[in-house]
Protein backbone atom coordinates (compact mmCIF):
# COMPACT_ATOMS: atom_id res chain seq x y z
CA UNK A 1 0.00 0.00 0.00
CA UNK A 2 1.30 3.36 -0.63
CA UNK A 3 1.79 6.00 1.18
CA UNK A 4 -0.01 9.18 1.18
CA UNK A 5 1.85 12.54 0.40
CA UNK A 6 1.56 14.78 3.65
CA UNK A 7 1.16 18.07 2.79
CA UNK A 8 2.64 19.17 5.84
CA UNK A 9 2.07 22.53 7.34
CA UNK A 10 6.14 23.79 6.97
CA UNK A 11 5.19 22.35 3.41
CA UNK A 12 2.15 24.75 2.36
CA UNK A 13 4.12 27.94 4.27
CA UNK A 14 7.19 27.44 2.17
CA UNK A 15 4.67 27.12 -0.93
CA UNK A 16 3.82 30.31 0.07
CA UNK A 17 6.52 31.81 0.21
CA UNK A 18 7.93 30.30 -2.83
CA UNK A 19 4.45 31.63 -4.70
CA UNK A 20 4.53 35.05 -3.02
CA UNK A 21 8.05 35.40 -3.94
CA UNK A 22 7.35 35.14 -7.96
CA UNK A 23 4.29 37.25 -7.09
CA UNK A 24 5.78 40.29 -6.14
CA UNK A 25 9.32 39.80 -8.41
CA UNK A 26 6.34 40.08 -11.30
CA UNK A 27 4.20 42.48 -9.73
CA UNK A 28 7.55 44.95 -8.60
CA UNK A 29 5.99 48.23 -8.75
CA UNK A 30 2.63 47.63 -8.92
CA UNK A 31 0.59 49.46 -5.98
CA UNK A 32 -2.02 46.67 -6.87
CA UNK A 33 -0.37 43.85 -5.00
CA UNK A 34 0.16 46.01 -1.98
CA UNK A 35 -3.61 47.06 -2.27
CA UNK A 36 -5.33 43.61 -2.13
CA UNK A 37 -2.33 41.74 -0.23
CA UNK A 38 -1.71 43.32 2.71
CA UNK A 39 -5.40 43.33 4.18
CA UNK A 40 -4.59 39.41 3.82
CA UNK A 41 -0.96 39.92 5.86
CA UNK A 42 -2.43 42.10 8.46
CA UNK A 43 -5.33 40.00 9.26
CA UNK A 44 -3.17 37.02 10.01
CA UNK A 45 -0.66 39.47 12.24
CA UNK A 46 -3.66 40.52 13.92
CA UNK A 47 -5.07 37.36 14.64
CA UNK A 48 -1.75 36.48 15.86
CA UNK A 49 -1.85 39.53 18.34
CA UNK A 50 -4.98 38.87 19.44
CA UNK A 51 -4.28 35.80 21.06
CA UNK A 52 -0.91 35.71 22.47
CA UNK A 53 -1.69 37.74 25.30
CA UNK A 54 -4.57 35.70 26.75
CA UNK A 55 -1.82 32.41 26.29
CA UNK A 56 0.33 34.45 28.39
CA UNK A 57 -1.73 35.11 30.73
CA UNK A 58 -3.57 31.90 31.37
CA UNK A 59 -0.18 29.19 30.89
CA UNK A 60 1.51 31.97 33.38
CA UNK A 61 -1.11 31.69 35.99
CA UNK A 62 -1.50 28.25 35.93
CA UNK A 63 1.90 27.19 35.56
CA UNK A 64 3.09 29.88 38.46
CA UNK A 65 -0.22 28.51 40.82
CA UNK A 66 0.96 25.05 40.40
CA UNK A 67 4.92 26.30 41.90
CA UNK A 68 3.35 28.84 44.24
CA UNK A 69 6.94 28.84 45.66
CA UNK A 70 7.82 32.71 45.68
CA UNK A 71 11.87 31.81 46.84
CA UNK A 72 11.62 29.70 43.85
CA UNK A 73 10.40 32.18 41.23
CA UNK A 74 13.16 34.89 42.70
CA UNK A 75 16.00 32.60 42.33
CA UNK A 76 14.15 31.28 38.35
CA UNK A 77 13.88 35.09 37.56
CA UNK A 78 17.38 36.02 38.62
CA UNK A 79 19.12 32.84 36.68
CA UNK A 80 16.93 34.07 33.44
CA UNK A 81 18.11 37.26 33.49
CA UNK A 82 21.84 36.36 33.96
CA UNK A 83 21.41 34.14 31.05
CA UNK A 84 19.63 36.77 29.21
CA UNK A 85 22.72 39.33 29.71
CA UNK A 86 25.51 36.92 29.24
CA UNK A 87 24.24 35.83 25.59
CA UNK A 88 22.84 39.04 23.91
CA UNK A 89 26.57 40.50 25.10
CA UNK A 90 28.27 37.53 23.39
CA UNK A 91 25.86 38.66 20.74
CA UNK A 92 26.51 42.01 20.50
CA UNK A 93 30.08 40.88 19.90
CA UNK A 94 29.99 38.75 17.49
CA UNK A 95 28.27 41.07 15.40
CA UNK A 96 31.36 43.14 16.34
CA UNK A 97 33.86 41.44 15.07
CA UNK A 98 31.80 39.99 12.07
CA UNK A 99 32.00 43.72 10.86
CA UNK A 100 35.85 44.46 11.79
CA UNK A 101 36.57 41.28 9.89
CA UNK A 102 34.71 41.41 7.00
CA UNK A 103 34.22 45.16 6.38
CA UNK A 104 30.69 45.05 4.20
CA UNK A 105 30.86 48.92 4.08
CA UNK A 106 34.01 49.48 3.29
CA UNK A 107 34.81 51.19 -0.14
CA UNK A 108 30.72 51.10 -0.96
CA UNK A 109 29.54 53.98 -3.21
CA UNK A 110 26.81 55.88 -0.78
CA UNK A 111 25.79 56.98 -4.27
CA UNK A 112 24.65 53.67 -5.57
CA UNK A 113 22.56 52.86 -3.19
CA UNK A 114 18.91 54.16 -2.58
CA UNK A 115 17.44 55.56 0.32
CA UNK A 116 13.98 54.27 2.09
CA UNK A 117 12.37 56.47 4.43
CA UNK A 118 13.22 55.95 8.02
CA UNK A 119 10.23 59.30 9.58
CA UNK A 120 8.11 56.24 11.05
CA UNK A 121 11.16 54.80 13.18
CA UNK A 122 12.37 58.48 14.08
CA UNK A 123 9.18 59.54 15.59
CA UNK A 124 9.34 56.18 17.42
CA UNK A 125 12.56 56.43 18.80
CA UNK A 126 12.16 60.55 19.83
CA UNK A 127 8.47 59.00 21.91
CA UNK A 128 10.96 55.98 23.46
CA UNK A 129 13.59 58.50 24.41
CA UNK A 130 10.80 61.16 25.79
CA UNK A 131 9.59 58.46 28.09
CA UNK A 132 13.66 57.42 29.01
CA UNK A 133 14.99 54.15 29.14
CA UNK A 134 17.61 53.55 31.59
CA UNK A 135 17.84 50.91 33.80
CA UNK A 136 15.71 51.80 36.74
CA UNK A 137 13.02 53.23 34.02
CA UNK A 138 12.55 49.92 32.91
CA UNK A 139 12.65 48.34 36.55
CA UNK A 140 9.84 50.71 37.26
CA UNK A 141 7.72 49.93 34.22
CA UNK A 142 7.57 46.36 34.98
CA UNK A 143 4.90 47.37 37.81
CA UNK A 144 1.65 48.10 35.49
CA UNK A 145 -0.47 51.29 36.94
CA UNK A 146 -3.16 49.66 34.29
CA UNK A 147 -2.91 46.23 33.71
CA UNK A 148 -5.62 46.40 31.30
CA UNK A 149 -4.08 49.12 28.92
CA UNK A 150 -0.71 47.09 29.36
CA UNK A 151 -2.71 43.92 28.05
CA UNK A 152 -4.39 46.66 25.05
CA UNK A 153 -0.92 47.59 24.24
CA UNK A 154 1.29 44.29 24.30
CA UNK A 155 3.28 45.54 26.86
CA UNK A 156 5.14 41.57 27.63
CA UNK A 157 6.87 42.57 31.39
CA UNK A 158 4.39 44.43 33.17
CA UNK A 159 1.85 41.54 32.12
CA UNK A 160 4.75 38.93 33.38
CA UNK A 161 4.57 40.55 36.27
CA UNK A 162 1.27 40.96 37.31
CA UNK A 163 0.27 37.47 35.98
CA UNK A 164 2.78 36.00 38.22
CA UNK A 165 1.50 37.47 41.37
CA UNK A 166 -2.13 36.86 40.49
CA UNK A 167 -0.81 33.26 40.02
CA UNK A 168 1.21 33.13 43.63
CA UNK A 169 -2.50 34.77 44.74
CA UNK A 170 -4.02 31.76 43.52
CA UNK A 171 -1.79 29.39 45.72
CA UNK A 172 -2.05 31.05 48.64
CA UNK A 173 -6.02 31.06 49.09
CA UNK A 174 -6.16 27.40 48.70
CA UNK A 175 -9.60 25.58 47.74
CA UNK A 176 -11.08 29.27 47.03
CA UNK A 177 -8.30 29.51 44.24
CA UNK A 178 -8.82 26.18 42.50
CA UNK A 179 -12.21 27.51 40.45
CA UNK A 180 -10.65 30.50 38.96
CA UNK A 181 -7.54 28.06 38.76
CA UNK A 182 -9.43 25.59 36.92
CA UNK A 183 -10.77 28.73 34.57
CA UNK A 184 -7.20 29.65 33.75
CA UNK A 185 -6.41 26.33 32.75
CA UNK A 186 -9.60 26.39 30.53
CA UNK A 187 -8.48 29.81 28.85
CA UNK A 188 -5.25 27.90 28.21
CA UNK A 189 -6.71 24.81 25.94
CA UNK A 190 -8.88 26.81 24.23
CA UNK A 191 -6.40 29.25 22.87
CA UNK A 192 -4.34 26.28 22.15
CA UNK A 193 -7.14 24.92 20.01
CA UNK A 194 -7.94 28.73 18.29
CA UNK A 195 -3.73 28.88 17.73
CA UNK A 196 -3.94 25.35 15.55
CA UNK A 197 -6.96 26.86 13.63
CA UNK A 198 -5.48 30.07 13.05
CA UNK A 199 -1.86 28.31 11.90
CA UNK A 200 -3.76 27.12 9.17
CA UNK A 201 -4.02 30.23 7.65
CA UNK A 202 -0.16 30.81 7.77
CA UNK A 203 0.36 29.97 4.31
CA UNK A 204 -2.04 32.96 3.13
CA UNK A 205 -0.30 35.56 5.28
CA UNK A 206 2.82 34.25 4.38
CA UNK A 207 1.99 34.64 0.80
CA UNK A 208 0.37 37.63 1.49
CA UNK A 209 3.50 38.93 3.14
CA UNK A 210 6.25 38.31 1.45
CA UNK A 211 4.69 39.14 -1.89
CA UNK A 212 4.11 43.28 -0.89
CA UNK A 213 7.83 43.23 0.49
CA UNK A 214 9.09 41.98 -3.26
CA UNK A 215 7.05 44.36 -4.94
CA UNK A 216 8.21 47.11 -2.91
CA UNK A 217 11.65 46.56 -2.98
CA UNK A 218 13.09 43.90 -6.02
CA UNK A 219 14.94 41.92 -6.24
CA UNK A 220 17.79 44.48 -8.41
CA UNK A 221 17.97 46.42 -4.80
CA UNK A 222 19.85 43.75 -3.69
CA UNK A 223 22.75 43.63 -5.11
CA UNK A 224 24.91 46.85 -3.63
CA UNK A 225 24.16 45.62 -0.44
CA UNK A 226 24.93 42.03 -1.12
CA UNK A 227 28.12 41.83 0.60
CA UNK A 228 25.89 43.02 4.04
CA UNK A 229 23.56 40.59 3.30
CA UNK A 230 25.60 37.65 3.03
CA UNK A 231 27.67 38.58 6.04
CA UNK A 232 24.22 39.29 8.40
CA UNK A 233 23.11 35.55 7.34
CA UNK A 234 26.44 33.98 7.97
CA UNK A 235 27.14 35.56 10.86
CA UNK A 236 23.57 34.62 12.11
CA UNK A 237 24.15 31.03 11.39
CA UNK A 238 27.66 31.22 12.52
CA UNK A 239 25.87 32.56 16.07
CA UNK A 240 23.28 29.24 16.09
CA UNK A 241 25.68 26.56 15.10
CA UNK A 242 28.74 27.62 17.46
CA UNK A 243 27.57 29.90 19.97
CA UNK A 244 23.59 28.47 20.72
CA UNK A 245 25.28 25.11 19.79
CA UNK A 246 28.04 25.33 22.34
CA UNK A 247 25.39 26.51 24.69
CA UNK A 248 23.32 23.47 24.36
CA UNK A 249 26.17 20.92 24.10
CA UNK A 250 27.09 22.25 27.65
CA UNK A 251 23.40 21.58 29.25
CA UNK A 252 23.11 18.73 27.50
CA UNK A 253 21.02 18.74 24.54
CA UNK A 254 21.27 19.62 20.92
CA UNK A 255 20.16 22.79 18.94
CA UNK A 256 19.64 20.73 15.58
CA UNK A 257 16.93 18.56 17.61
CA UNK A 258 15.33 21.77 18.66
CA UNK A 259 15.53 23.19 15.41
CA UNK A 260 13.96 20.13 13.84
CA UNK A 261 11.41 20.16 16.83
CA UNK A 262 10.29 23.90 15.59
CA UNK A 263 10.89 23.86 12.14
CA UNK A 264 7.09 24.50 11.08
CA UNK A 265 7.54 27.91 13.49
CA UNK A 266 11.07 28.81 12.25
CA UNK A 267 9.71 28.66 8.73
CA UNK A 268 6.55 31.09 9.69
CA UNK A 269 8.92 33.23 11.83
CA UNK A 270 11.28 33.49 9.15
CA UNK A 271 8.49 34.38 6.31
CA UNK A 272 6.35 37.11 8.37
CA UNK A 273 9.64 38.35 10.39
CA UNK A 274 7.73 38.34 13.48
CA UNK A 275 8.30 35.78 16.18
CA UNK A 276 4.95 36.57 17.84
CA UNK A 277 3.59 34.67 15.16
CA UNK A 278 5.23 31.60 16.83
CA UNK A 279 4.68 32.45 20.33
CA UNK A 280 1.62 29.99 21.11
CA UNK A 281 3.21 27.40 19.03
CA UNK A 282 6.72 27.63 20.89
CA UNK A 283 5.83 27.76 24.13
CA UNK A 284 3.45 23.90 23.86
CA UNK A 285 6.23 22.22 21.98
CA UNK A 286 9.16 23.06 24.68
CA UNK A 287 6.50 22.03 27.09
CA UNK A 288 6.35 18.34 25.04
CA UNK A 289 9.79 18.56 24.34
CA UNK A 290 10.57 18.30 28.56
CA UNK A 291 10.47 21.80 29.91
CA UNK A 292 8.08 22.12 33.08
CA UNK A 293 4.75 24.73 32.18
CA UNK A 294 5.90 27.00 34.89
CA UNK A 295 9.43 27.58 33.58
CA UNK A 296 8.48 27.81 29.84
CA UNK A 297 5.65 30.50 30.56
CA UNK A 298 8.11 32.81 32.37
CA UNK A 299 11.07 32.24 30.18
CA UNK A 300 9.68 32.98 26.72
CA UNK A 301 7.63 35.51 26.72
CA UNK A 302 10.70 37.59 29.05
CA UNK A 303 12.56 36.41 26.24
CA UNK A 304 10.99 38.68 24.15
CA UNK A 305 12.22 41.99 26.05
CA UNK A 306 15.95 40.49 27.47
CA UNK A 307 16.93 37.62 25.09
CA UNK A 308 16.43 39.28 21.47
CA UNK A 309 19.97 37.70 20.02
CA UNK A 310 19.47 38.11 16.50
CA UNK A 311 18.41 41.58 17.06
CA UNK A 312 21.30 42.35 18.92
CA UNK A 313 23.60 40.66 16.78
CA UNK A 314 22.52 42.91 13.91
CA UNK A 315 22.16 46.12 15.83
CA UNK A 316 26.28 45.82 16.35
CA UNK A 317 26.84 44.69 12.29
CA UNK A 318 24.29 47.20 11.04
CA UNK A 319 26.37 50.25 13.74
CA UNK A 320 29.32 49.06 12.05
CA UNK A 321 28.29 49.08 8.51
CA UNK A 322 26.70 52.64 8.60
CA UNK A 323 30.04 53.90 10.19
CA UNK A 324 32.02 51.69 7.28
CA UNK A 325 30.38 53.58 4.73
CA UNK A 326 30.89 56.79 6.01
CA UNK A 327 34.76 56.33 6.14
CA UNK A 328 34.19 56.21 9.90
CA UNK A 329 37.06 54.72 12.08
CA UNK A 330 35.33 53.72 15.49
CA UNK A 331 38.44 53.08 18.92
CA UNK A 332 38.31 50.02 20.73
CA UNK A 333 37.02 52.80 23.44
CA UNK A 334 34.16 53.54 20.81
CA UNK A 335 33.17 50.01 19.99
CA UNK A 336 33.12 48.76 23.71
CA UNK A 337 30.67 52.19 24.34
CA UNK A 338 28.81 50.84 21.61
CA UNK A 339 28.53 47.09 23.29
CA UNK A 340 27.49 49.29 26.69
CA UNK A 341 25.08 51.50 25.10
CA UNK A 342 23.34 48.62 23.18
CA UNK A 343 23.49 46.10 26.35
CA UNK A 344 21.13 48.92 28.12
CA UNK A 345 18.90 50.11 25.10
CA UNK A 346 17.86 46.89 23.46
CA UNK A 347 16.44 45.99 26.44
CA UNK A 348 12.50 46.17 27.85
CA UNK A 349 11.07 47.70 24.55
CA UNK A 350 10.94 44.56 22.26
CA UNK A 351 7.00 45.93 21.64
CA UNK A 352 7.85 48.76 19.58
CA UNK A 353 7.52 48.12 16.29
CA UNK A 354 10.57 48.10 13.87
CA UNK A 355 12.62 47.67 17.50
CA UNK A 356 15.81 47.20 16.04
CA UNK A 357 16.15 49.94 13.48
CA UNK A 358 14.69 52.20 16.79
CA UNK A 359 17.28 50.71 18.72
CA UNK A 360 20.23 51.64 16.63
CA UNK A 361 18.80 55.34 15.80
CA UNK A 362 18.98 56.05 19.95
CA UNK A 363 22.47 54.09 19.81
CA UNK A 364 24.43 55.45 16.94
CA UNK A 365 24.66 58.58 17.76
CA UNK A 366 26.65 57.73 21.37
CA UNK A 367 29.50 57.29 18.96
CA UNK A 368 29.28 60.00 16.22
CA UNK A 369 27.61 57.97 13.58
CA UNK A 370 25.40 59.73 11.60
CA UNK A 371 21.81 58.66 12.16
CA UNK A 372 20.59 59.41 8.56
CA UNK A 373 22.97 56.27 7.32
CA UNK A 374 20.05 54.10 8.34
CA UNK A 375 17.67 55.25 5.31
CA UNK A 376 20.65 53.09 3.39
CA UNK A 377 19.80 49.57 4.92
CA UNK A 378 15.93 50.47 5.26
CA UNK A 379 15.19 48.46 1.64
CA UNK A 380 16.54 45.67 2.59
CA UNK A 381 15.86 45.34 6.63
CA UNK A 382 12.41 42.79 5.74
CA UNK A 383 15.31 40.64 4.48
CA UNK A 384 17.67 41.16 7.21
CA UNK A 385 14.70 40.77 10.02
CA UNK A 386 13.94 37.37 8.49
CA UNK A 387 17.14 36.21 9.59
CA UNK A 388 17.52 37.83 13.20
CA UNK A 389 13.99 36.62 14.06
CA UNK A 390 14.84 33.15 13.63
CA UNK A 391 17.98 33.77 15.39
CA UNK A 392 15.61 35.28 18.28
CA UNK A 393 12.87 32.20 18.11
CA UNK A 394 15.95 29.38 18.58
CA UNK A 395 18.30 31.71 21.29
CA UNK A 396 14.57 32.07 23.80
CA UNK A 397 13.66 27.96 22.67
CA UNK A 398 17.25 27.23 24.14
CA UNK A 399 17.41 29.83 26.76
CA UNK A 400 14.22 27.13 28.30
CA UNK A 401 15.67 24.16 27.99
CA UNK A 402 18.78 25.93 30.27
CA UNK A 403 16.65 27.05 32.68
CA UNK A 404 15.23 23.81 33.17
CA UNK A 405 18.31 22.11 33.14
CA UNK A 406 19.48 24.68 35.71
CA UNK A 407 16.96 24.30 37.84
CA UNK A 408 16.68 20.37 37.89
CA UNK A 409 13.22 19.96 36.06
CA UNK A 410 14.00 18.96 32.39
CA UNK A 411 11.90 15.82 31.50
CA UNK A 412 13.37 14.22 29.00
CA UNK A 413 10.79 11.34 29.14
CA UNK A 414 8.35 13.54 27.86
CA UNK A 415 10.09 12.55 24.42
CA UNK A 416 12.50 15.18 22.58
CA UNK A 417 11.04 14.82 19.08
CA UNK A 418 9.11 16.62 16.45
CA UNK A 419 5.45 17.28 18.31
CA UNK A 420 3.91 18.23 15.23
CA UNK A 421 3.93 15.08 14.17
CA UNK A 422 2.58 12.62 17.50
CA UNK A 423 -0.56 11.26 16.14
CA UNK A 424 -3.69 10.84 19.54
CA UNK A 425 -3.83 7.58 20.71
CA UNK A 426 -6.47 5.41 19.75
CA UNK A 427 -9.51 4.00 22.20
CA UNK A 428 -7.92 0.32 22.19
CA UNK A 429 -4.36 2.24 23.31
CA UNK A 430 -6.49 3.90 25.80
CA UNK A 431 -7.79 0.90 26.81
CA UNK A 432 -4.45 -0.87 27.11
CA UNK A 433 -3.10 1.82 29.58
CA UNK A 434 -5.58 2.10 31.82
CA UNK A 435 -5.70 -1.93 32.49
CA UNK A 436 -2.18 -2.03 32.40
Amino acid sequence: MKKKLKFTLATQILVGLVLGIIVGAIFYGNPAVETYLQPIGTMFINMIKMIVVPIIISTLIVGVAGTGDLKQLGKLGGKTLLYFEIVTTIAIIVGLMAANIFKPGAGLDMSSLSKGNIDQYVQTTEQVQNESHGILDIIVNIVPSNIIQSMAEGDMLPIIFFSVLFGLGIAAIGEKGKPVLSFFEGVADAMFWVTNLIMKFAPFGVFALIGVTVSKFGLESLIPLGKLMVLVYATMLFFIVVVLGGIAKIVGTNVFHIIKVLKNELLLAYSTSSSETVLPKVMEKMQRFGCPKDIVSFVVPTGYSFNLDGSTLYQALAALFIAQIYGIDLSIADQITLVLVLMVTSKGIAGVPGVSFVVLLATLGTVGIPLEGLAFIAGIDRLLDMARTVVNVVGNALATVVMSKWEGRFNPNKGETDYASVKSPSVQELAENQMQ
